[in-house]
C-alpha cells in the first residue's frame, strides 16, 4: 500500500470546501481514535481515492464545520450523497455496507453475533480501562483486558473473528493502542503480559497496512493529555 500524503489540519483560518458537491469526505483528526476507526475501515476496502480525508485541528477548528457541517461539532463524520453521519462505530459498518472493496465482516452469522456482542461491550471496556487511569489501581484495566483476551479464544486465528481482519478488530485496535501505550508508560502495567492472544492479536493487527498507516500517536503527548484529561499527577 503506497503512503498517503496527509495534509495539515484545518484551523480555524482555513476556507471551507466546496461543501456537498459530491465529494465524499471524512472529517476527522489524525490523533483521534474515534476517527481512526474510520481511517482503517476507509483503508482496509482500498478507498483512499473515493473518501477525501479533512482533517481538522479539534483545538481550534473552523466554524463553518459546526454550523454548516456537522451541528455536533465532533469527529468522525462522513459527508457522503448529500448527508452527513457521524459516530464511530456506526460508520464503520456503513462504509464497509455502502462502498467497494473487500468486506470486513465475515458471512458466518455466529461471528456477526459475537461482533455485535463485542460492540456492545465497548462502553465498558473503554470505562473500565478509564477508571484505572483516574485511580491507582490497574484492577479495572486487568479485568478488561481479561476480557479481550477471552474473547480472543473465540475462533482460531489471531483476530477477533478468526483468520480474517474485520471490523470487530478496527474497533477495538485505536484505543488498545493508546491504553497500551499510557498503562506502560505511567503504571508500568504490560497490558499483554499473561495474555498470550493478546499479544499475537496485537502482532498480528500491527502487521496490517491499513491500520499501521494511520498510527499517529505520539506516547509523549498521549501520555500528557490523558494526565490532562484525567487530572492524573503521577
Amino acid at each position: 500500500m503506497a503512503t498517503e500524503y496527509l495534509s495539515p489540519p484545518l484551523d480555524a483560518t482555513a476556507e471551507e470546501p466546496a461543501l456537498f458537491d459530491g465529494t465524499t469526505r471524512l472529517y476527522m483528526a489524525y490523533t483521534c481514535p474515534f476517527a481512526q476507526r474510520v481511517w482503517i475501515t476507509r483503508n482496509s476496502k482500498g478507498l483512499q481515492d473515493k473518501i477525501k480525508l479533512v482533517p481538522l485541528n479539534l483545538q481550534n477548528r473552523p466554524a463553518w464545520y459546526k454550523e454548516k457541517v456537522y451541528p455536533e461539532n465532533k469527529v468522525p463524520a462522513l459527508e457522503h450523497d448529500g448527508k452527513v453521519i457521524g459516530d464511530s462505530l456506526d460508520l464503520i459498518k456503513y462504509v464497509d455496507t455502502n462502498f467497494e472493496g473487500p468486506s470486513l465482516l465475515p458471512n458466518d452469522s455466529d461471528k456477526k453475533k459475537l461482533f455485535e456482542e463485542l460492540l456492545s461491550h465497548m462502553d465498558k471496556f473503554v470505562g473500565m480501562v478509564f477508571a484505572t487511569i483516574k485511580g491507582d489501581s490497574t484492577t479495572e484495566a486487568g479485568n478488561a483486558f481479561d476480557h479481550l483476551e477471552h474473547a480472543l479464544t473465540k475462533y482460531d486465528g489471531p483476530f477477533l473473528l478468526g483468520d480474517e481482519f474485520s471490523l470487530a478488530d478496527i474497533a477495538f485496535i485505536p484505543f488498545v493502542e493508546r491504553f497500551q501505550i499510557y498503562l506502560s508508560e505511567v503504571f508500568k502495567y504490560d497490558v499483554t503480559e499473561g495474555r498470550p492472544k493478546l499479544t499475537a492479536w496485537i502482532e498480528a493487527v500491527n502487521k496490517i497496512d491499513a491500520y499501521t498507516q494511520t498510527k499517529k500517536t505520539e506516547p509523549k503527548e498521549l501520555v500528557e493529555l490523558y494526565k490532562k484529561i484525567f487530572s492524573v499527577q503521577k
